[in-house]
């Protein structure tokens, strides 16, 4: 595949870390707008077929890779010269790779989290993770990507967006360009809280639409757990520091309304089939890819715990996916709740009542 036109101003080198469908998805769309970038594959036998193959036959069937996209398993050689470095690795697999590859990432490099997840110990998350990891000032050299972003669709060049949030403008502008395409739009923010909990906790929230499919519940019932959600999202954000404006936009309720209606979505996967009666590690045993809903689910609980904030429907989502509660039963227990006002600790609205 030959790259498109190359969009001027975009770094002259991108790294990314991780060859699953997303990792793989932005470092192909990286080298097709011109762009000089760099996949690192953890896998010595998996970069050697994809490099051969122009493929990733495991997580993208079917699309093939721009031939001017450097595959390589040698991270020394990946990370020389890395401008930009974009992590896209599950959650749980952060530290390991950050230990691994630290001492090649460039120390004037911009960190770009393109992670959907919490710590699920401590609620952290990716930044505060990654600032204990890598040590240093992070903030000025941080971003975190984050939108309705299925890769398949992407990766086929089918219209899509995504927030790039970043505390340096600079930073959040060169992470811009270094990901725009005709068919990929990009917006930028300073709300790298609001960013990063939006993309984590709509996960969450997809896995109760999943459940609510699952039982063929009404589309009133899935719209109320999908708008509640929204709210609680929003909740947490706002105590968390982030803007609660962050979660009307394209990383808050633009991802809900894709992960929690379509198919696609690994974590209303996960919900259809808890409702099935299917036990938890069973389906997630059987999955290719991660569903990080499952784990952030336990990182939203401390988080929500810790900042004193109220998450009926993450705290159901805990006990159903970790304590075995029938999904049945958790929806009763939604609908039996006290009622409050709408918009009850959102911005300092309403009151609980």
């Amino acid at each position: 595949m030959r790259p498109i036109a190359s969009i001027e101003g975009s770094p002259t080198r991108v790294t990314v870390i991780g060859s699953g469908s997303w990792g793989t998805t932005l470092a192909a769309l990286v080298a097709d707008v011109g762009g000089a970038c760099v996949l690192w594959v953890h896998d010595p036998i998996e970069a050697d077929a994809m490099a051969r193959r122009r493929e990733n036959t495991r997580f993208l069937p079917g699309i093939p890779l721009p031939d001017t996209l450097t595959i390589t398993h040698d991270a020394a050689a990946a990370l020389d010269g890395a401008e930009v470095v974009v992590l896209a690795v599950p959650m749980r697999r952060l530290a390991e790779n950050l230990e691994r590859l630290g001492r090649w990432l460039p120390p004037s490099a911009i960190l770009v989290s393109g992670i959907k997840g919490l710590d699920p110990p401590t609620g952290a998350r990716v930044s505060e993770a990654m600032a204990d990891l890598v040590g240093g000032k992070l903030t000025d050299r941080f971003a975190v990507i984050s939108g309705p972003n299925f890769a398949r669709e992407i990766a086929a060049r089918e219209p899509a967006a995504t927030v790039v949030a970043s505390a340096d403008p600079e930073v959040a502008r060169t992470v811009q360009q270094a990901l725009r395409a005709p068919w990929f739009r990009a917006y930028t923010s300073d709300d790298v809280i609001g960013v990063e909990l939006a993309g984590s906790l709509k996960n969450v929230i997809a896995i109760g639409a999943g459940m609510a499919d699952g039982l063929r519940s009404s589309q009133n019932g899935k719209a109320v757990l999908m708008t509640r959600g929204l709210a609680e999202m929003t909740r947490l954000g706002v105590a968390a520091g982030a803007n609660p404006l962050t979660f009307s936009g394209l990383a808050g309720v633009g991802d809900l309304i894709a992960t929690c209606g379509s198919a696609k979505s690994r974590n209303h996967y996960v919900g259809s089939q808890l409702a099935q009666g299917r036990p938890l590690d069973e389906i997630t045993a059987q999955m290719v890819m991660v569903a990080e809903g499952v784990e952030a689910a336990r990182g939203a609980l401390r988080l929500a715990q810790r900042l004193g904030v109220e998450m009926p429907i993450v705290e159901l989502m805990n006990v159903v996916l970790f304590e075995g509660m029938p999904v049945s039963e958790a929806g009763q227990r939604l609908m039996a709740r006290e009622p409050s006002h709408e918009l009850w600790g959102i911005g300092g609205q309403g009151q609980q009542s």
